[in-house]
């Protein structure tokens, strides 16, 4: 690879992992080129996976502020995801468990680095927009919890003042 091509695949590796908000590094040894191109479609359209050279990457990584070279070694390939970092993790996590010639070595979320576990972890969670609507039922919930013990209020003073004139006026009636 000439010079110019190296330093061109550096920048392209380095403005990508800058604009995803993780990256996932696997191995891909042994897998075929139409498994490859089925993963692709398993990540979704928020998550591009490449084969990339480990020397250039460890030299994008650097220059993009992030440690990823303890995950480069072998053949490489990186998910780099631009959406939502949970459900690129279970695309690759599903397809892992079908072909297990798809080694997760580890990555980057926001920054930080992630073994492998914790990649795995992450794909363990509910996708964003669960959890929103699971946030929003408890905000909902509460709202009514709240809403209740409002009108309860009101409705016990009145019951005490009934309950109050009832007691007055069986005393008065008994003197």
């Amino acid at each position: 690879m000439a010079t110019s091509d190296k330093n061109a695949a550096v920048a392209e590796i380095t403005e990508k992992l800058r604009d995803s908000n993780a990256a996932v590094v696997t191995s891909y040894t042994g897998l075929t080129v139409a498994q490859l191109k089925e993963l692709r479609r398993s990540l979704g359209e928020n998550a591009q996976y490449r084969v990339v050279k480990n020397t250039l990457t460890k030299i994008a990584a650097k220059e993009a502020g992030i440690e990823l070279d303890e995950h480069l070694k072998g053949s490489t390939a990186v998910a780099f995801v631009t959406g939502d970092p949970v459900t690129a993790a279970k695309g690759l996590r599903d397809f892992a468990k079908e072909n297990p010639a798809l080694v997760i070595k580890g990555g980057v979320l926001d920054g930080k680095a992630l073994s492998a576990d914790e990649i795995k972890k992450l794909a363990d969670l509910e996708s964003r927009e669960v959890l929103l609507s699971k946030l929003a039922g408890a905000f909902k919930a509460k709202q009514s919890q709240a809403a209740s013990v409002f009108q309860a209020l009101p409705s016990k003073l009145v019951r005490t003042v009934d309950a109050l004139r009832a007691k007055q006026a069986e005393q008065g009636g008994a003197e």
